[in-house]
């Protein structure tokens, strides 16, 4: 979705162009060694030891080109050996999406067994993940789609219930993860129990919901953005998955020829989880 922004023109001034696009990497480094790209090119000690709040912060095809290229470059940092148990594929999936739902899940959220959590949108990188990741943790998970095959989907990966967007859940929720701005935020807000925590990480429908703020007073709710991820998580998350078997979802792989038909069935709606492209037709 950020190589998306992007091409609508979002986040990059003219002086950053052109720019190779393409936020998550898995690949060899000069060594011949499997590798996977930390996505966020930032300096650990500006935010406390937290690259997520260095005000200089980038994410790769920020600033730097990124991963729909052969060949890239990137502080030696970002590099994450890549654990054998990984694909290629999979490891591509991780940088962005994967490590942005560990942080809101286990970071900004601190969920643990048995909370009920509401992950709304199913269908989406950082929302698939979610999914994943919480179900992993034992927690009980709800979703919301407008689709009944994605819906569907997310209780074949072990959610309690999949409901229609917008619709009553059984029971209030701990936890809210929210990637979707307008569409979902009222849900969101009538979904979780008093005293209970929204995440942001995202508004794919719009940045300007109302903010209710009677009820986010009046119920305590807690209001938690996040951005990206550290290495740190991002070692976590990989220790997650092995200790798991969680492996990421991938909707399809394609050759960089066909990256606009990718593009397009994103836009559509049309994708459960993760798009990979493949930029060299020898991989």
């Amino acid at each position: 979705m950020h190589d998306l922004w992007t091409l609508r023109g979002v986040g990059h001034p003219a002086e950053h162009l052109p720019m190779v696009l393409g936020c998550d990497v898995s690949g060899y480094d000069e060594d011949g060694n499997p590798v996977i790209v930390h996505p966020v090119i930032a300096n650990p000690d500006a935010g406390g030891g937290d690259e997520t709040l260095d005000p200089n912060r980038a994410l790769l095809s920020e600033r730097h080109n990124g991963g729909f290229a052969e060949y890239i470059s990137v502080p030696r940092r970002n590099l994450v050996a890549m654990p054998l148990w990984l694909t290629f594929d999979e490891a591509a999936c991780l940088p962005v999406a994967w490590t942005t739902a560990y942080r809101m899940l286990f970071t900004q959220a601190n969920i643990k067994a048995g909370d009920r959590v509401l992950v709304q949108g199913v269908g989406g990188g950082v929302s698939s993940a979610a999914i994943r990741l919480a179900v992993a943790a034992g927690a009980v998970v709800y979703t919301t789609s407008r689709s009944a095959a994605k819906r569907a989907q997310a209780l074949s990966w072990g959610v309690r219930e999949a409901v229609p967007t917008g619709e009553r859940l059984p029971e209030r929720v701990d936890v809210v993860i929210e990637t979707v701005g307008d569409a979902t935020w009222s849900h969101s807000l009538k979904s979780v129990r008093p005293g209970g925590t929204v995440v942001v990480a995202g508004a794919t429908t719009g940045m300007n919901p109302p903010a209710d703020l009677g009820r986010i007073f009046y119920l305590q709710l807690r209001i938690l953005g996040s951005t990206g991820a550290t290495r740190a998580e991002f070692e976590a998350l990989l220790r997650l998955l092995e200790a798991t078997g969680t492996r990421p979802v991938i909707d399809r792989t394609l050759p960089l020829a066909d990256i606009h038909k990718g593009f397009q069935q994103m836009l559509d709606g049309d994708v459960m989880g993760k798009v990979i492209i493949h930029p060299s037709s020898d991989n």
